[in-house]
């Protein structure tokens, strides 16, 4: 078992690690501003990664229906439990939107995918892409309704997702397959070079996040029980439910390898955006933030080592 953990650490952490040290330190000295990576990031690498991975993937409907089913229940009980804790420690409004946001939205995106690539395999990102893309529409939909509550607007959450161009690069994909057309070498090519540059600077931004969260996260004090509730939900509440539904579901194989790590990845860094804009206690999502990944990086190579 040791064995096992040490190697998944040096074959598959180890070179995670690097981009993400490499940020932490240009942010730390100096002072990087992700924004315009972030952009680079959302709107032309992750549109390409997920256009390429869908439109070449080998998955079958049936894994794209359960994936589907998964992430819905998964939201809903993940919700419900959220609610639950949050009027059960009697925590502020604000804080139990905070706590939703953690215990529901993973950093499948930064995180998960280069994980899944280098843990699985082209066959493990294939499966997760399906995933990623259900991840942002839900968060740019209940992630909104969660973070703003009693100012809510679904006109704003519906037309946020149609400014992704993910959304629009992963439809695309799927008329790809349906018809059967093919890019153009010179183009298949260019869009390629831009799926590969995603992972290492996705886990370049995801470095430099961590010390910006660890920022501001001294900023204000945090509620211990809201704290303590968001790392318990993230990555005890999580884990456990996702492998709950997955067996309910029957799913099996590298399918239920993919979600289950996936879902048991630490809290979105995206959830504090909203979480800032909504005023749904962006202290106390930036402080479980951090250390969801931080713990992340013992949890994540015992689970795979598992599975």
């Amino acid at each position: 078992m040791i064995s096992e953990f040490l190697s998944i650490l040096y074959s598959v952490f180890l070179p995670i690690s690097l981009p993400v040290i490499g940020g932490a330190l240009l942010k730390g000295l100096r002072g990087l501003d992700t924004k315009a990576l972030s952009s680079l990031s959302l709107y032309v690498l992750s549109p390409a990664l997920l256009f390429e991975t869908l439109k070449n993937a080998s998955i079958t409907s049936g894994d794209i229906m359960t994936t589907v089913i998964f992430c819905l229940l998964n939201v809903v009980v993940l919700s419900l439990l959220s609610t639950l804790t949050g009027r059960w420690l009697r925590l502020p409004q604000t804080e139990s939107s905070g706590l939703a946001l953690t215990a529901i939205f993973t950093n499948s995106v930064n995180y998960g995918l280069p994980l899944v690539l280098l843990a699985f395999g082209q066959a493990g990102l294939d499966k997760a892409s399906v995933y990623v893309v259900i991840q942002i529409i839900i968060m740019h939909t209940l992630g909104v309704y969660l973070a703003a509550r009693s100012h809510f607007s679904a006109k704003k959450a519906v037309l946020s997702v149609f400014k992704l161009p993910a959304v629009y690069a992963a439809l695309l994909a799927v008329v790809f397959r349906v018809t059967g057309y093919q890019l153009p070498d010179g183009l298949e090519t260019g869009v390629s070079m831009l799926s590969a540059a995603y992972a290492p600077l996705a886990l370049v931004i995801l470095g430099a996040q961590m010390v910006g969260v660890r920022e501001d996260a001294g900023a204000l004090s945090v509620s211990r029980r809201g704290f303590w509730a968001g790392m318990t939900m993230r990555m005890l509440a999580g884990p456990l439910a996702a492998w709950g539904l997955l067996i309910l579901l029957g799913v099996d194989g590298d399918l239920f390898a993919v979600i289950l790590v996936l879902s048991s990845m630490p809290a979105a860094v995206n959830a504090v955006i909203l979480a800032e804009e909504y005023d749904a206690a962006p202290k106390l999502v930036s402080r479980c933030i951090l250390w969801t990944t931080l713990v992340s990086f013992i949890m994540l190579p015992v689970l795979i080592g598992i599975l």
